[in-house]
């Protein structure tokens, strides 16, 4: 056997060699004296020694011959020396010290087989005692300063010791000897709780991260600093510490479970005495948002199990946080719409009009709104980490739009001089909330959704009544002349479209959309006003050749009408096609053609009534009063079949006839 030291985790067929053969080896070691350093080693003094490369664990020592003083430049000689036990913990070689224990031990424990002969080697015993709790304190140290503090050969050889003491540890079971009084040492064990230690101590004492504090509180300081210290430490870790352990023991992730063990736990104790609020969001930031960020760097994220290592904190604190900061962004929003809407009742009630912007009135209410809302729902879902409770917030929108509304037709009943502006550029914030309830869905629970959309509609269709009621009372005279014996002149007609391209001109100053709506709401109130007119049955078609020439004007009023409003920027061209098919009604004579046009206009357009059909073929008084039924019940059948409800463009319902 060698005389030099053996390999840190020798294999078990060195372990079991002959205890005679390992006690010849041992004694036939040189000793050195110790008197003075060189390069963290201990070296004798009766000789100059210089130190070449050698196998780890040996000294090459150059000695070279002497006769008067001087060297003999070819006598010189090369000698290989085993450090010390000493020697190695200068040079800070844990595993190999370790190992010169562990011989020691195998030797002077297997020469012991009862306690009766341990008495006779107590002095050696409590020497190895010492010595090995020596080691076992310097390997302890420098895990305790593995976080940047020690070498990276320093901490892989007490990472080889641990591991070196452990395989020790378990030899020991398999022998029937005396155990020596450490064994087990349970220096894995050792190991763990000091990493735990040096975890708690760096988060007790963090370093502060380089930024300011600014308006920071005690509690956001704290939670900031512990946050930072976590990062930088497990990034090192990852970095410096992870290639000084054996890949089996998975350190990077173990660090990870130490520091989140201790964060969660200085987290709890923070959030068990209650919150402000503004604390409270910054414990929700961390656990939701900033700690899983940290975790799912790049660097970090291969070599930790995030899902692993479970919430910071437990529901119960969790779910009572959420809720506290979910009350609070509910009051917050509430509170700052409620301004918006003041400020606005207070300029109209001031008399100011709003701002235009290339021509037309705007406001600026639904940009404020939704900006507030997209910003607090969208923060909200990172800090509670799921969107659907944080839809919660948009609850008090229900009834926040209803105050909308309120305030909107306090705005159309005092009719001041500035309401029509307020009015119009309200068109433009109604349109801009309905894009939103309709592309940005996940910003709202359904409910509120529904509500909203439903109490829009209401208010731009108010709001459309409101700007063309002074249109139609102008039309009104225009609209009487419809349906009589004077329509049937082509100058009625004309005279009513004059009127219209007159005032459509008040209708300017909403934003280009919403103006093209209100234009398409106006056609389809004027063509709904023409048939209203017509089915009123003023004019008696008596013959085929006043059935032709209505069917002609009604063709003509219906191209002329629709030319109009297309060069208005409608774009209800469906106004014209009902009208059209009217027409078509009056001309034809047999009755199979009349069902047939009949049952298309109402498969096209479903909400026309057996009364409505009653009227229109009443003008043709040549049609008896049985094929009227008989075409009746054909649209009946026929929709009853079909099963026809698509009511996406209803006309026939807002056309009243007796």
């Amino acid at each position: 056997m060698c005389l030099t030291l053996r390999c840190c985790f020798p294999c078990r067929s060195c372990r079991s060699e002959d205890l005679s053969d390992r006690r010849t080896s041992v004694s036939s070691r040189i000793t050195m004296r110790t008197e003075t350093v060189t390069d963290g080693l201990r070296l004798p003094l009766n000789g100059w020694f210089t130190f070449g490369r050698s196998p780890r664990g040996q000294a090459v020592v150059k000695n070279p011959s002497t006769t008067d003083g001087h060297s003999s430049p070819g006598d010189e000689k090369t000698q290989i020396v085993t450090l010390t036990f000493e020697q190695r913990l200068e040079a800070q070689q844990l595993c190999e010290a370790g190992q010169l224990l562990i011989e020691r031990e195998d030797r002077l424990f297997g020469e012991i087989n009862d306690a009766e002969a341990l008495t006779h080697h107590e002095e050696e015993v409590n020497k190895l005692a010492a010595d090995h709790q020596v080691l076992q304190g310097l390997v302890l140290k420098t895990l305790s300063l593995s976080l940047g503090e020690v070498s990276s050969e320093a901490l892989t050889s007490a990472v080889k010791a641990v591991n070196q003491d452990e395989d020790q540890d378990q030899q020991w079971t398999q022998r029937a000897w005396t155990l020596p009084d450490w064994r087990p040492s349970g220096w894995k064990k050792l190991h763990d709780s000091t990493l735990h230690s040096l975890v708690e101590e760096r988060l007790d004492n963090p370093a502060m991260p380089p930024a300011d504090k600014g308006n920071m509180s005690a509690i956001e300081a704290d939670v900031c600093s512990m946050g930072w210290q976590l990062k930088e430490d497990l990034l090192s870790v990852v970095d410096e510490v992870k290639s000084c352990y054996p890949p089996e023991w998975n350190i990077s992730h173990f660090y990870a479970r130490l520091y989140h063990k201790a964060f969660s736990a200085r987290l709890r104790k923070i959030a068990d005495f209650g919150l402000e609020d503004k604390d409270c969001t910054v414990l929700l930031h961390w656990v939701n948002e900033f700690y899983p960020l940290i975790l799912q760097k790049p660097e970090l994220a291969s070599e930790i199990d995030f899902e692993a290592l479970g919430k910071l904190l437990p529901e119960d604190l969790l779910k009572n946080l959420e809720e506290q900061y979910l009350r609070k962004q509910q009051d917050d929003l509430t509170t700052f719409i409620e301004r918006i809407l003041e400020g606005e009742e207070q300029k109209w009630k001031n008399g100011v009009e709003p701002t235009r912007r290339d021509g037309c009135f705007v406001s600026t209410v639904a940009y404020d709104i939704i900006q507030l809302i997209n910003s607090t729902v969208t923060s909200a879902a990172k800090i509670v980490g799921d969107l659907h409770k944080a839809q919660s917030i948009t609850c008090p929108l229900k009834d926040l739009m209803q105050r909308y509304k309120i305030f909107q037709n306090d705005v159309m009943k005092q009719n001041k001089p500035n309401s029509q502006p307020i009015i119009k550029a309200h068109l433009g914030s109604m349109e801009q909330f309905r894009d939103v309830l309709d592309k940005n869905k996940e910003l709202f629970t359904e409910d509120v959704r529904e509500s909203s959309l439903h109490v829009l509609t209401d208010m731009k269709q108010s709001a459309h009544a409101y700007l063309l009621k002074p249109v139609h009372d102008v039309l009104k005279p225009q609209y009487r002349m419809l349906g009589t014996n004077n329509w049937l002149h082509e100058a009625v007609f004309d005279k009513l479209l004059d009127s219209i391209e007159k005032k459509i001109q008040d209708l300017h100053g909403s934003r280009e959309s919403c103006h093209q709506k209100l234009i398409g709401q106006l056609h389809q109130e004027v063509a709904k006003e023409y048939v209203k007119r017509l089915l009123k049955g003023r004019v008696k078609l008596k013959d085929k050749e006043r059935q032709l020439k209505a069917y002609g004007i009604v063709k003509d009023n219906a191209e002329s009408l629709h030319h109009l409003f297309d060069k208005m920027g409608s774009e209800e061209d469906w106004c014209k096609e009902i009208l059209t098919k009217i027409a078509e009604v009056l001309k034809l004579q047999d009755l199979p053609a009349i069902q047939m046009q009949v049952v298309s206009l109402g498969t096209a357009y479903p909400d026309l009534s057996e009364k409505h059909v009653s009227a229109l073929l009443k003008l043709k008084t040549n049609l008896s009063r049985a094929d009227r039924k008989i075409v009746k019940e054909t649209l009946s059948d026929t929709l009853r079949e079909t099963g026809s409800t698509d009511l996406s463009r209803p006309f026939f319902s807002g056309v009243q006839v007796k």
